[in-house]
């Protein structure tokens, strides 16, 4: 039985703009390659951490919300924990009320942009 499930991670930020591209990309084929289903993915970019981590203050934020057969979920942070390139991380599953809430920010998101497109093609 597939559940929904949100990963964030961070990757440090001493890599390049296309070798943190290239690690987020490695964990999305990742995720398709084991059959599991990406329903969103959201790249946060360049943030400051809350407190430093491994001397770093700052990391690349990537998310991806996807469905998988819970014992995937091991495999998945197995890779994280093999790849020295990813400072921190979290899996948990979503529940109905997360999934709800979920969905219904990223409709606004994309009303806002559809909002922003339109008033740029206005000018």
């Amino acid at each position: 039985m597939m559940k929904q499930y949100e990963t964030v991670f961070i990757v440090t930020p001493v890599l390049s703009e296309v070798q943190m591209k290239e690690t987020a990309e490695k964990f999305k084929n990742f995720l398709i390659s084991n059959e599991m289903e990406i329903v969103h993915e959201e790249t946060w970019g360049l943030r400051k951490l809350a407190y430093p981590i491994k001397n770093r203050n700052t990391g690349y934020y990537q998310l991806f919300e996807f469905k998988a057969n819970p014992e995937q979920i091991l495999s998945l942070e197995t890779q994280y924990r093999r790849d020295e390139r990813i400072i921190r991380f979290l899996t948990f599953k979503m529940e109905k009320h997360s999934i709800a809430y979920s969905e219904k920010r990223r409709s606004l998101q994309n009303k806002a942009a559809e909002t922003k497109e339109t008033k740029t093609k206005e000018n």
